[in-house]
């Protein structure tokens, strides 16, 4: 007979330590992106759609109720249906550890200062690029995106990249976490975390 765990193995405590926890686990078992996350956005009429982006900032300390900051075009698909509606949601998967955290709250764009120290401390080549980029818009054909780059190289030779406007960060500050551990025979462990007046509160869900 196999043996269970009677009691759950997702403790009640605060959810950003136990992020932190997992998180920091997944970063020595992971073998590439141990800070990749599915990032679900949608239409202010509610059409949703979903991509992979990457974690670049996290913690209670981060926005007004901590959160998880990542950087894009706001002029992409993701960019535009954030400014059209805020609500969204993230999803870690590791795959090594045989568990998944799903977060959602609302987003709201980082301070110009912010993006700025971030978008330069990414390889001048990723600049450039993100100069170049109209990210999500049709492209004729590669090589007027690689003339785009050439431009752009040249157009800053020798001096700092300047930071389109309109290439920002945005940080998820979470209204509800929910904890997910692989067991066997489909006998998971979750474990949903909602936010609260005076913090957080939580509670067990059926697999």
């Amino acid at each position: 007979m196999t043996s269970h765990p009677s009691q759950s193995e997702i403790p009640s405590t605060d959810p950003f330590a136990l992020f932190d926890k997992w998180f920091a686990e997944a970063r020595l078992s992971e073998l590439n992106d141990s800070n990749a996350m599915a990032l679900a956005t949608a239409t202010a009429a509610g059409a949703p759609s979903v991509r992979m982006v990457l974690l670049k900032g996290h913690g209670p300390d981060l926005g007004k109720g901590g959160g998880f900051t990542f950087y894009t075009n706001a002029q992409s698909r993701k960019g535009q249906e954030i400014r059209a509606n805020s609500q969204a949601a993230l999803l870690f998967h590791w795959k090594s550890l045989r568990r998944q955290i799903r977060i959602e709250g609302l987003l709201g764009e980082v301070a110009p200062e912010v993006a700025n120290a971030y978008f330069h401390s990414r390889s001048r080549d990723s600049q450039l690029g993100a100069v170049a980029s109209d990210q999500s818009r049709p492209l004729d054909e590669r090589a007027t995106f690689l003339a785009r780059f050439a431009a752009a190289e040249a157009r800053f030779a020798g001096g700092e990249v300047e930071r389109p406007a309109h290439w920002t960060g945005f940080t998820l500050t979470p209204s509800a976490f929910e904890f997910w551990l692989d067991r066997p025979n489909r006998l998971h462990d979750r474990r949903r975390f909602e936010r609260a007046v005076d913090g957080w509160s939580d509670g067990l869900l059926y697999p």
